[in-house]
């Protein structure tokens, strides 16, 4: 007697079907194939210590198990439970009227309880697109697969819901259905706010400007200016995740296994902090089984670096390729799997060593050649993606003193979404780009027009402050978006001249 179940398994993001076979004899021995690694080989042994506890029977025969296809390593305890129900079947515990329109995933403890899996949401993309009926998991996993439509998800704790549901006595088990998990995209749960911060009225401003274009900005200033609280202060004016977005979003911390449990999906930006001693797999993603990294993690949100020159020279330079292309291919001698990476870049830095260089009131002591060797651990290549470079100064006594109070988070919230309506009626048709920080050469030339006295202020701003070509879009791009913010049309000079000015640190003279 032939039976067969179908799992799944998670290669990068994208699911792709498992077939288990059982294929039963007379004898008395058990076999599993099909490249199964340690986890699933001790599968057998949760399942015997299961069907003990609930009152199972064991098939009193030969038993050969294929998990196809074949050629594919099977890894993990997440195919405990199809393993268990393909068995079961084989000894006529279970009916296979259902086996075929299912999708079947958990991991099982000793008394059969269900245990969470990684990768629940890609699992439900698949089982939908390969015309299956629906899909049993955990019920932590539950909420999170039932987001997709056209799906049946059913949620079950242990091993005895599923028996009972596939021997159609679903009990108290009913699929879960998306209305009653999809919340608002419009939470916005950031703890941090802008009206906490005292002055920087400056700084803010290219904050919103970076926000509302998504572009990647750089903060270089003294220890507490408010480098690092305005840039966890960033997310909370960020425009909310679009369906889509959050989606995407979820899938990616789903196979990494950050989501958590009971949550659907997630509506909120992320917001990644790595300390700088992180390895160069651990940021771009990778290991033994192709996990994600951080700047997969940050994708649709923001990645946050702290001490810029702390980070060593080679995991910041693979961050270069991600942050053009915005998607990162990891490549190793057993698989090969991409990962999207489109997220905002933040970082923030001493000016030196000592971090008073160019201090209005404090005496830097660090030497011109250490001072020098400090800053060209970001190389310029990296510099150059950085859109907005902007120079901090202290917070003065007034500034600190005042009880003015400051813009809220919510409010500069309003103009970026409003900025970024613009965009997304400009760049309606134009697959995978949302705002001007995305656009290419060709619809850069599209959409960045500029008036000729612009194009002569950009001019001279090349010439007499010597950059680069990549600065000139760069350039270009900010302008586009500070014209969105005013509602123009065309790129007028002062759109320019305010775009030029966040291109400080480009200056070969830059705190002399």
């Amino acid at each position: 007697m032939l039976i067969k179940v179908s799992g799944a398994a998670v290669q990068g993001i994208d699911a792709y079907i498992v077939t288990i076979e059982a294929s039963t004899s007379r004898g008395i021995r058990f076999f599993l194939v099909g490249l199964p690694d340690s986890a699933v080989k001790e599968s057998h042994e949760r399942i015997i210590s299961a069907f003990q506890v609930n009152g199972y029977k064991f098939p009193s025969c030969q038993i050969i198990i294929n998990m196809a296809p074949a050629d594919i390593r099977k890894e993990g305890a997440a195919y405990d439970l199809p393993l268990a129900i393909v068995i079961m079947a084989s000894g006529g515990e279970v009916s296979t009227s259902m086996l075929d329109d299912y999708i079947i995933m958990g991991e099982m403890g000793l008394d059969g309880t269900l245990q969470p899996v990684k990768g629940a949401l890609s699992m439900a993309i698949k089982a939908r697109a390969e015309g299956y009926k629906g899909i049993i998991l955990p019920i932590q996993n539950a909420p999170e697969a039932a987001v997709i439509e056209g799906l049946q998800v059913y949620g079950a704790g242990n091993l005895r819901e599923v028996v009972d549901l596939l021997n159609d006595r679903p009990g108290h088990i009913v699929p879960l259905e998306k209305p009653t998990l999809f919340n608002t995209m419009q939470s916005n749960g950031y703890s941090a706010d802008f009206a906490d911060v005292k002055g920087q009225s400056t700084v803010k401003r290219a904050l919103e400007v970076a926000a509302s274009g998504g572009h990647n900005l750089i903060m270089i200033g003294p220890p507490g200016s408010g480098k690092s609280m305005m840039a966890r202060a960033l997310p909370s004016i960020l425009p909310p995740l679009t369906e889509d977005e959050s989606i995407e979003t979820t899938r990616i911390h789903s196979v990494a296994g950050f989501t958590g449990q009971g949550g659907a999906l997630i509506t909120e930006r992320p917001f990644r902090h790595p300390h700088h001693t992180i390895t160069n797999v651990a940021l771009t993603g990778g290991g033994s089984n192709g996990q994600p990294g951080e700047i997969s993690l940050a994708h649709n949100g923001l990645l946050y670096l702290d001490e810029l020159p702390e980070f060593t020279r080679s995991a910041l330079e693979v961050l270069r390729q991600p942050l053009e292309d915005r998607t990162i291919v990891i490549s190793r001698a057993k698989y090969r799997v991409e990962y999207p990476a489109s997220f905002m870049l933040v970082a923030s830095m001493n000016p030196c060593p000592c971090g008073y260089y160019n201090h209005p009131t404090k005496e830097c002591h660090c030497t011109p050649t250490v001072i020098e060797r400090y800053l060209g651990r970001v190389s310029g290549p990296l510099m150059d993606r950085f859109d907005l470079q902007c120079e901090i100064l202290p917070v003065g006594f007034d500034d600190m003193s005042s009880d003015r109070q400051a813009e809220t988070s919510a409010v500069i919230r309003e103009r970026v979404i409003k900025a970024r309506a613009v965009q997304a009626a400009r760049f309606n048709g134009e697959k995978g780009i949302y705002c001007n920080a995305q656009m290419d050469s060709r619809l850069l030339r599209r959409y960045a027009k500029a008036e000729p006295a612009s194009i002569r202020m950009l001019g001279e701003a090349m010439n007499r402050l010597n950059l680069s070509a990549r600065a000139y879009d760069r350039i270009l791009k900010v302008s586009r978006t500070i014209a969105d913010m005013d509602e123009s049309e065309t790129i007028q000079p002062h759109h320019i001249a305010e775009a030029i000015g966040y291109r400080s640190l480009d200056r070969a003279s830059w705190g002399k």
